[in-house]
C-alpha cells in the first residue's frame, strides 16, 4: 500500500497507508460480527444437524479471518487500532442485526433457514466481491502479507459459499418454498449504488478510495 506520496507518484488504484486501514479495521469487524453470527446460530434451535456444524466450521473461520486483519492493522500515530474496527458505510450492520437469532418471528425452524438464505445469498457473495476488490488495489511489492491474507480468506469465504448454499438447497424445495426464500432475499433491502445487483457489502465511497 502506499504511504503519503502525491497522486501523482502513486501507482494507479493503489492504496494510502490510513485508507487500508480503514479497510482492514472494517474487515476485522465484518468478521468478529460473522464469528459471532454463525455460532450463535449454531447452537439455535430449530437448525438441522447438517447445518449446524457447518455454521460451527464457518465461525471458526471467521474467528481466524479476524485474527489475520488484526495482525495487519497498521501501527499508526494517534490512531487507536480498536477504533478501527468499525462498522462503514450503511448497510453491514442493520443486515447482520437483522439476521441475529432473536431478530425472527416464527418457529426455529422457519428462522433457522431464513438465515441461511440470507448468508449464502446476500452476505457472502458481497462479502467476497469487496475482498476481490481490495486484492485488486494491493500492490506485491509492498503488500505482500496482506495479499496473502486475502488469498487464503478468499478462498475460505468461496469454499463456505459452496457449503452454503447447498445447505439452502437441503431446506428450500418446492415452489412455495423458493418463492419465500426470493422473496426473503429482496426484503433484507441492501442497497446497491448505481441500481447494480451485487455491490461491495464495505463500498467504496464516490469521488475517493475511503468512506
Amino acid at each position: 500500500m502506499a504511504l503519503d506520496a502525491g497522486a501523482g507518484d502513486e501507482k494507479p488504484g493503489a492504496l494510502r497507508l490510513q485508507q487500508a486501514a480503514a479497510r482492514l479495521g472494517a474487515y476485522r469487524w465484518t468478521e468478529r460480527r460473522l464469528f459471532e453470527l454463525t455460532g450463535a446460530w449454531a447452537a439455535a434451535p430449530g437448525v438441522p444437524d447438517g447445518a449446524r456444524i457447518f455454521l460451527f466450521e464457518a465461525s471458526a473461520r471467521h474467528a481466524w479471518h479476524a485474527e489475520l486483519w488484526e495482525a495487519r492493522l497498521p501501527v499508526l500515530a494517534g490512531v487507536d487500532r480498536e477504533g478501527l474496527t468499525r462498522p462503514v458505510g450503511a448497510a453491514v450492520e442493520p443486515l447482520l442485526v437483522s439476521l441475529a437469532p432473536g431478530a425472527f418471528d416464527g418457529d426455529g425452524e422457519t428462522a433457522g433457514r431464513r438465515f441461511l438464505v440470507g448468508l449464502a445469498r446476500v452476505v457472502l457473495p458481497l462479502l467476497l466481491l469487496s475482498y476481490r476488490r481490495f486484492g485488486q488495489r494491493l500492490v506485491p511489492v509492498a503488500d505482500g502479507p496482506a495479499i496473502r491474507a486475502v488469498t487464503l480468506v478468499v478462498r475460505d469465504l468461496e469454499e463456505e459459499l459452496a457449503e452454503a448454499e447447498a445447505a439452502v438447497d437441503a431446506l428450500v424445495s418446492g415452489a412455495e418454498a423458493v418463492q419465500e426464500a426470493a422473496e426473503w432475499t429482496r426484503a433484507l433491502g441492501v442497497p446497491v449504488r448505481g441500481g447494480e445487483a451485487g455491490d461491495d457489502l464495505l463500498p467504496w465511497s464516490e469521488g475517493d478510495l475511503t468512506w
